[in-house]
């Protein structure tokens, strides 16, 4: 057993040594109490480069810049109508103008951070293992590499080249496991081999498990969605939905703040229709790459979802090509759609351009018209997917004018109500129990937490409130540098 003392004064030493200064929840989520030192420091670095001050970008509200930039409002777009065939205003939260260009870098700072500062991690001695199917492992290596924490990432040997390149680049021990997106047990089997391996070299930090993923998004992009519904919100109208994927379920902690604030909202999970857990207890494989499934995350609190959706991935996959080849985007201005909105559709990775077919299946399903604003999140942007495109390129030939107005009007125009379920008490209960199977059964989760994740109110509002705590102890770590 560590003496979890020594280990924090370890860690101390080695923040001094490197000069590093952690951030607070208080300040990703308000960038204005930022200290001025550090948003000084932040005009001579990059977005995305190795420096640690950089662990200060990790925020919704970066100025969308490659370098030197501040901090402004919150990073947004709205799809119009003439694109997304619906009359619900649809608005999406962009995540590409974070450090590595995904929202991923904030669910990974709490897993680590807390351990950091409560002597539960070691930067001199222990690794920090990332499993993951993308963007959570890339977002663990780059935050482990500005917080001086060696890391080792797992993923699935079927995820974009791009992936696997950067990891290597940023100096992380890469693993790959069989399968793609949705073999997700698999990334589990070789982290736990690891782990056995060399038990006190290793520590494992699961994003299906670790509440500081969900509670990082329950106080920063919760409250950016908050900021952009009072920007955007014109009388008469209301917030009336908010659709994300469930993928680790970390994102939907969101929720549970969003409800208190906006009651009427109808909260969507989406799913891939190929691998259907939530829906149909289901299982397979599918291409929207960063949302894993086969399981029921221990961190989602499915009490707080009104519907579940499954999205074809064939959907996404055209509209990867008519919103990213030329002929696409040619076929989108001759209907009308605005040039400014077709620049920026590169925004949208591919788990976004889940989250936009859900967002249209919402309103067609609770059918919404202009008084209602649906709000969903880019997590990515097509920057480390266009290796993807190539291969579509390959499997499908060239994009046509013809292919494009097929792919419009299937995956946009003619989106269908089908594959979804409005929640019941019994379908929350049923989805809920899934959990016994994965984290009691195989992982030694304890059964009476369990029952009181569905039965205590109370339960869900303690672990959010924690980041009050997190924040203290971060206070007096940086005090305790003494680089404040």
């Amino acid at each position: 057993m560590r003496d979890t003392s020594v280990v924090v004064e370890n860690t101390i030493q080695r923040c001094r040594e490197r000069n590093i200064i952690i951030p607070t929840y208080e300040e990703m989520a308000n960038p204005e109490k930022i200290p001025q030192k550090i948003k000084d420091e932040l005009k001579n670095i990059g977005l995305w480069d190795l420096n640690s001050r950089n662990l200060f970008r990790i925020s919704w509200k970066n100025e969308p810049i490659k370098f030197g930039g501040g901090f402004e409002g919150v990073n947004y777009v709205e799809l119009p109508s003439s694109l997304t065939g619906v009359r619900a205003r649809i608005i999406f939260l962009i995540g590409k103008y974070f450090p590595t260009g995904s929202h991923k870098v904030g669910a990974t700072f709490g897993p680590l951070v807390e351990k950091l500062v409560k002597g539960y991690f070691d930067p001199t001695s222990q690794k920090a293992l990332w499993p993951s199917t993308g963007n959570y492992c890339r977002g663990g290596a780059y935050d482990s590499h500005l917080l001086a924490c060696p890391s080792i990432a797992v993923l699935p040997e079927g995820m974009s080249k791009e992936r696997f390149e950067w990891l290597e680049n940023i100096g992380a021990e890469v693993y790959r496991t069989s399968g793609s997106e949705s073999n997700v047990k698999e990334v589990y089997d070789k982290s736990f081999e690891m782990k056995r391996e060399d038990p006190e070299g290793i520590v494992i930090l699961n994003q299906f498990e670790e509440f500081g993923n969900a509670i990082w998004h329950n106080v920063c992009t919760s409250q950016a969605i908050e900021e952009v519904i009072e920007t955007e919100k014109q009388k008469e109208q209301s917030f009336s939905g908010l659709f994300l994927t469930q993928g680790s379920a970390g994102t939907l902690g969101c929720a549970d703040y969003l409800r208190k604030k906006y009651p009427q909202i109808k909260v969507c999970a989406g799913e891939a229709l190929q691998c259907p857990t939530l829906l149909y207890n289901g299982h397979g494989a599918h291409r929207i790459e960063g949302i894993g499934d086969k399981h029921v995350p221990w961190i989602f609190n499915v009490k707080n979802i009104d519907l579940a959706a499954g999205i074809d991935d064939d959907l996404c996959m055209r509209l990867l090509r008519l919103f990213n080849e030329p002929v696409g985007k040619e076929y989108l201005e001759s209907r009308g759609i605005p040039d400014q909105i077709i620049d920026k559709l590169d925004l949208l990775g591919i788990s976004s351009l889940a989250n936009l077919v859900g967002t249209i299946k919402m309103d067609k399903y609770y059918e919404m018209d202009e008084s209602d604003i649906i709000i969903s999140v880019a997590t990515d942007s097509m920057e480390l997917y266009q290796s993807r495109i190539e291969e579509l390129k390959d499997d499908e030939g060239e994009y046509t004018e013809i292919r494009a107005a097929l792919d419009f009007e299937v995956s946009l125009r003619n989106v269908a109500i089908d594959h979804m379920l409005e929640m019941t008490y019994w379908d929350k209960k049923r989805i809920h129990n899934l959990k016994y199977f994965t984290w009691v059964e195989q992982l030694d989760k304890d059964v009476e937490e369990l029952d009181r994740q569905w039965h205590d109110e109370s339960y869900w509002e303690e672990k959010y409130l924690s980041f009050k705590e997190w924040d203290k102890l971060i206070r007096e770590f940086n005090e305790k540098t003494g680089l404040l």
